[in-house]
């Protein structure tokens, strides 16, 4: 249980606001470079934009087309780095580009880009690119429309098929280096003493207990809550910190379907044959995931859900592209949706807005101690974190410490042949299959060892959570007393992907309610009320609303306005 009295008595060099992977790597850097930092997140870790991504480690390639070398060059390196220090959620990613003759950049182009984007990560340990001519890729890719087919292109990137536990990791880390981090904890105010933010105001919202955060003499504040920057200084009311829009998001949708037919082994990175916008075809722990959109976005940040018409742009663009596909609304298992957190910029097509982050120092705005990060990517949230730092101890002039997080691995970092997967599946496999044991090994890495503890002292905690996955009630158990899951949204949306891949996660709220009281205190009355909770939150952001009865909906909708 934390304990927020003690919270209120200390009193922090960084307080950062959002807890996100970029402020996780923020708190992880400072922590690990002998800094107290204080990380506040006002909903669960990682569930805003950390959590609605493709979910894929990339250089970006589509970012050479608009001259971002530097961003790519960046990017390619991180890359690089989590494939090192992350082995067991950073895996390599075959990607195929189709090029098509009249709705795609030419033949030349790509290959171009490709040479380009070998060049840019020089450094890598993947492999290098290959062009494919029309013969060689029809060969290969049976299914895909063949109509004005000139060919394509085969390169490698990465894939997070776990974005959000490596944000809680990098909070487990920042914690055992003496960070402190706080889910559900929302910041109401922040107060001024002359041109510095002294401490802030914040509501428990598990309490409903508010409580003060207090800075040091030469406390820095950091927003990092990507969508919400706005919100966070205040915008629009008199003591607004700044008078100009910082945030001009865009929403990016996905779908989630089964593997079918013509669905190629390898990720497609393609452009749809109705408007020339580029997608991802990606296989996804057993699935495919489709997306994404990219639509200027004005709409509530706490509510966004992909509109029946993305879904349907999807389900199209991927039939025009995999005729065999023949995918449908009845093929939709899970949808999602986000905001990036992209500059403002007036009059200026969504996809031509730069993904370039911007640390935007405050002191223009008469506040010597805030910096608000504007963008970020899931691929270079440890270089942000890098970043922030280096600038924290330029204001202060002094000289930084060296950055501890470029070769230091995750706590659950683990490769496949390593001596620790071998034991522990010798040591459970009496008690678990060998598929739930490797399931494990790849969703923690060596901290999957603190899953497996609990079934020595409760056996009965090896059996599955739902029939069909091999996550085991174990799982639920350690999210709670481990990794500060409070809601039954984060369990099965954020610890696990069990809402993700097996019926938005509602046939296990009998299983979860009867683990969580028998093992984590839970009354019948709080599991009623989460699961009640949980449902209303599957409605309001995944379920589409094709598939909810209208008077459901109208009722949600009442409740949410």
């Amino acid at each position: 249980m934390r304990n927020l009295d003690h919270v209120e008595s200390q009193t922090y060099d960084l307080i950062i606001i959002g807890g996100g992977v970029n402020g996780a790597a923020v708190a992880r850097d400072a922590a690990l470079r002998g800094l107290k930092p204080i990380l506040l997140e006002k909903s669960d870790f990682a569930s805003g934009t950390s959590s609605w991504s493709t979910r894929l480690v990339h250089g970006g390639l589509r970012y050479l087309e608009y001259f971002e070398f530097p961003l790519v060059r960046e990017s390619l390196h991180e890359r690089e780095l989590l494939l090192r220090n992350a082995p067991h959620l950073v895996n390599p990613l075959m990607l195929t580009v189709p090029v098509y003759g009249k709705r795609s950049r030419p033949y030349w182009k790509i290959w171009a880009g490709m040479i380009l984007y070998d060049i840019f990560s020089f450094d890598k340990t993947l492999l290098p690119h290959r062009m494919l001519p029309k013969q060689k890729f029809v060969q290969h890719f049976r299914g895909l429309d063949p109509e004005n087919l000139n060919g394509g292109a085969q390169y490698y990137d990465a894939q997070a098929s776990r974005a959000e536990r490596m944000c809680l990791e990098t909070i487990l880390d920042a914690e055992s280096a003496g960070a402190t981090s706080l889910n559900y904890v929302e910041v109401t105010a922040l107060h001024r003493q002359g041109d510095r933010i002294t401490h802030l105001t914040c509501r428990d919202q598990l309490t409903g207990k508010t409580l003060e955060i207090k800075g040091s003499a030469k406390a820095m504040v950091i927003n990092t809550s990507g969508p919400w920057v706005d919100r966070v200084l205040n915008d629009g009311a008199p003591d607004a910190i700044g008078k100009t829009r910082k945030i001009g998001g865009t929403k990016g949708s996905h779908i989630i379907v089964n593997r079918f037919p013509g669905a190629p082994d390898s990720a497609l990175y393609v452009e749809a044959k109705t408007d020339g916008r580029p997608f991802f075809i990606v296989p996804w722990l057993g699935m495919v995931l489709i997306g994404t959109t990219d639509l200027p976005y004005e709409g509530s940040l706490d509510r966004v859900k992909a509109d029946d018409e993305e879904i349907d742009y999807l389900l199209t663009e991927t039939n025009n592209i995999i005729p065999s596909g023949q995918l449908t609304r009845e093929s939709i298992k899970f949808t999602y949706s986000g905001v990036r957190p992209l500059p403002y910029v007036d009059k200026k097509s969504a996809g031509s807005i730069t993904r370039k982050h911007i640390l935007l120092d405050h002191r223009s705005d008469g506040v010597s101690n805030l910096i608000s990060l504007i963008g970020g990517k899931l691929t270079t949230f440890r270089h942000v974190g890098q970043e922030i730092v280096d600038l924290v101890y330029k204001k202060w002039k002094q000289p930084a410490p060296a950055c501890p997080t470029i070769h230091r691995p995750f706590p659950g970092a683990i490769l496949p042949n390593d001596p620790l997967v071998g034991e522990l599946v010798d040591r459970y496999r009496d008690r678990l299959s060998v598929e739930t044991l490797y399931h494990l090994l790849d969703s923690y890495g060596r901290l999957a060892a603190g899953v497996l503890a609990l079934i020595d002292e409760h056996p009965e905690l090896a059996a599955p959570i739902t029939p069909e996955l091999p996550d085991i009630r174990a799982q639920i158990v350690y999210g709670v007393r481990s990794e500060y899951a409070y809601h039954m949204a984060d369990i099965l949306r954020r610890r696990t992907t069990i809402a993700m891949q097996s019926c938005y996660g509602l046939q296990t709220l009998a299983v979860l309610s009867e683990v969580l009281q028998r093992y984590c205190g839970w009354s019948a009355e709080d599991c009623d009320r989460q699961a009640g909770e949980y449902r209303q939150y599957m409605e309001e952001n995944c379920i589409p609303d094709y598939a909810i009865p209208q008077s459901r909906r109208s009722q949600a909708e009442a409740v949410s306005a």
